[in-house]
């Protein structure tokens, strides 16, 4: 289970950071803009207050969300693999494909990139069920 939990645990930290990235855009784009949503921050960083975010902060966001729709899942899904002890090699491709997929997603959702976001969005959900298949074969089935 060492190799199964070291990969599950780059994966973890790949998508944390990557998570963690959509943060920073967003900050960068409010300081850029000189424009917040809170009044106290417009005072912090002498911009100004507005009622709606910067749309390159309101795509971060997006992103964000469709991460927190799609992220826990697959690392639910992939605890429960590597609790199992399944094949290593199968794992590895999961995750590698599943990263890669989110971080394109992100990269086009804020840069407005189409269809390369969508494109990106579906390799990540059918590498999802081709996980979910696998787990219901070789621990459900099995």
């Amino acid at each position: 289970m060492g190799a199964l939990l070291r990969v599950y645990a780059i994966t973890a930290i790949v998508l944390a950071l990557k998570m963690s990235a959509i943060a920073f855009v967003q900050g960068r784009a409010r300081t850029n803009t000189g424009t917040f949503l809170n009044p106290e921050d417009a005072a912090t960083f002498g911009g100004k207050a507005v009622a709606e975010e910067s749309e390159i902060v309101q795509r971060a966001a997006r992103a964000w969300r469709n991460d927190l729709e799609n992220i826990p899942i697959f690392l639910i899904l992939s605890w429960i693999y590597v609790s199992a002890g399944l094949a290593l090699t199968p794992f590895i491709i999961y995750c590698s494909i599943f990263m890669a997929a989110r971080i394109v997603h992100t990269i086009c959702y804020i840069n407005s990139i189409q269809p390369w976001r969508t494109a990106a969005f579906t390799v990540g959900a059918l590498t999802m069920l081709a996980l979910i298949i696998h787990l219901f074969i070789g621990v459900v089935i099995a």
